[in-house]
């Protein structure tokens, strides 16, 4: 199989979807156009009804990236210099980086080899080291539903509340997924979604959304997304942040919204074809009982980087696209290192060398998805 016998398989093809949901788009926008209202616009009340309503949390704030949606929910809480954030190792730069650009200090935790969330060991080890060592106070839990899956909610919370903790569901990858039938969004004290146009729910630009089931939070982060105001435009009374969604976006999610559901069912579906074909292969993602996933990222082990190599060789000379998430836990990046305390996390450090994610989007045909995996296995000899 090479490029020049075979179309191209894009890894996201957002132009497939596009043409796909043209009219649904085009009178949307026109609508924004009309009345010119682009910054909280009516459609970003609609939205917010609707994404609440969609994954039944009692409140929904619209905010301008899934990075602002995590900011703003620690400074809601005061969460600074001095405090400790538990998040895993193994996860995109923004969960980390929020921390610190707060003062606080975040502390990286080991996961799971199987699944990639947090290893709920590795996190009750590290509470208890901090604790010990007396330099920073135990604040705030940030479980990440990494690729589409979710964390173990229960069990994260169960920990957070022995120990008096703030709980952030870093819900970047994975709205509309669920955990025994209800879907993530009020899982945790708070959670923060993305709407970057790789999410499976989208936008066409950034955007991203905090959820909660208290009235007083939502109120807060509606304040701290708009400069800290009040109950009038020139009222301050608190240091914010230019933190909104504008109502373009808010146009786009709410055309895509209308076929979402239709969408993370193909995703599920190619996940499938994926699985049935490779499992005898390579390590397909485990599906944790009673969870659903949104399929953000499908991604696969390989037994070394050196067939890994390999693979993203021959994938890349039949044209199939395919990424790296992560090639380096995050405590081994230069930002992050003066903040992690030296503590290994293997399963963590060794992941970003066997990885392998390839192309799941809800454009993707059954022919399509059979020929990256026919690829993989040609090449693997098995």
């Amino acid at each position: 199989m090479n490029a020049e016998t075979f179309p191209l398989i894009p890894f996201l093809d957002l132009k497939a979807q596009q043409a796909r949901l043209g009219p649904g788009l085009k009178a949307r926008l026109d609508a924004v156009l009309a009345h010119g209202q682009y910054i909280l616009g009516p459609e970003v009340r609609e939205l917010e009804a609707k994404l609440a309503d969609f994954c039944g949390a009692a409140h929904c704030v619209s905010v301008s990236s899934g990075t602002d949606a995590l900011q703003i929910a620690l400074m809601a809480e005061n969460i600074g210099r001095g405090d400790a954030v538990f998040l895993p190792a193994f996860t995109y730069t923004a969960t980390a980086e929020v921390p610190l650009l707060l003062g606080a200090t975040p502390v990286f935790v080991d996961v799971d080899p199987r699944t990639f969330q947090i290893d709920l060991a590795s996190l009750e080890a590290r509470i208890k080291a901090v604790k010990q060592a007396g330099a920073l106070k135990p604040r705030a839990i940030i479980g990440v539903d990494l690729f589409g899956q979710p964390a173990d909610w229960i069990a994260l919370t169960t920990i957070a509340a022995l120990e008096g903790l703030f709980t952030l569901d870093d819900c970047a990858q994975s709205f509309g997924a669920a955990q025994d039938d209800v879907r993530l969004g009020k899982a945790a004290d708070a959670t923060a979604t993305s709407f970057f146009p790789s999410k499976p729910l989208g936008a066409y630009g950034d955007g991203g959304a905090l959820f909660t089931e208290s009235a007083e939070r939502a109120a807060l982060y509606r304040s701290l997304r708009t400069h800290g105001e009040g109950t009038t435009r020139y009222e301050v009374l608190r240091t914010g942040m230019n933190g909104r969604l504008d109502t373009m976006q808010a146009a786009v999610l709410l055309a895509k919204l209308e076929v979402f559901e239709t969408e993370l069912a193909r995703r599920e579906e190619i996940a499938r074809i994926y699985d049935a074909a490779l499992k005898d292969v390579v390590e397909v993602p485990t599906r944790m009982p009673g969870t659903t996933s949104a399929w953000a990222v499908y991604s696969v082990l390989l037994p070394d980087e050196a067939t890994r190599e390999t693979a993203k060789a021959a994938l890349a000379a039949a044209g199939i696209g395919h990424a790296v998430y992560y090639p380096r836990a995050l405590h081994e990046q230069p930002a992050y290192r003066a903040a992690h305390d030296g503590t290994s996390l293997p399963v963590a450090e060794g992941l970003g060398q066997r990885i392998l994610a390839l192309p799941i989007h809800p454009d993707l045909s059954d022919e399509q998805a059979k020929r990256v995996a026919a690829t993989l296995i040609q090449t693997l000899g098995r």
